[in-house]
């Protein structure tokens, strides 16, 4: 799969593990910076650039990394095709009961309901261990096509 990788000073290191990761997984990967550590750089530079690179298909994936992850989502979900997950660890697990009964985590349902295109980590509060699980689960998840989550879907990209 190709994907698009981004990250400000706060979530630099982390990249630099998934880049890794993700290559040594067979991945393609797009590197959109930070190339170095940069205190002073912001955010929004390396967003826009993965989100453009989803929302125009030379990417299928990206993956953002912050602080927190939370303004980093905001930056890419003003991208017109771009539905983001934050994700800042899981110290309780979060699920939520699907229709047909079976429990689904956040991850999962993400993409089962919301075809989220760019996973968003919070360096913060993930370790590197947690992201490449987070990251696989993420990258296997189907979306369900359902006719309900793609006219949702619809709406959204309508409204730019």
């Amino acid at each position: 799969m190709k994907i698009a990788l981004g990250a400000d000073h706060a979530g630099f290191k982390l990249k630099e593990y998934v880049r890794d990761f993700l290559v040594s997984q067979d991945h393609e990967v797009m590197d959109k910076g930070a190339f170095s550590f940069d205190e002073n750089d912001d955010y929004p530079d390396f967003v826009f650039s993965v989100a453009n690179a989803v929302a125009g298909g030379e990417a299928e994936r990206g993956i953002i990394i912050g602080s927190s992850g939370q303004g980093e989502a905001v930056a890419a979900n003003r991208i017109k095709g771009i539905r983001t997950l934050v994700y800042y660890g899981e110290r309780e697990p979060l699920t939520q009961t699907s229709k047909v009964g079976e429990q689904k985590g956040i991850i999962e349902s993400s993409r089962e309901d919301n075809d989220s295109n760019i996973l968003s980590l919070g360096a913060s509060f993930v370790t590197h261990e947690e992201a490449k699980e987070v990251i696989e689960k993420w990258l296997r998840a189907p979306f369900t096509n359902e006719e309900r989550h793609v006219r949702r879907i619809q709406k959204l990209d309508s409204h730019s």
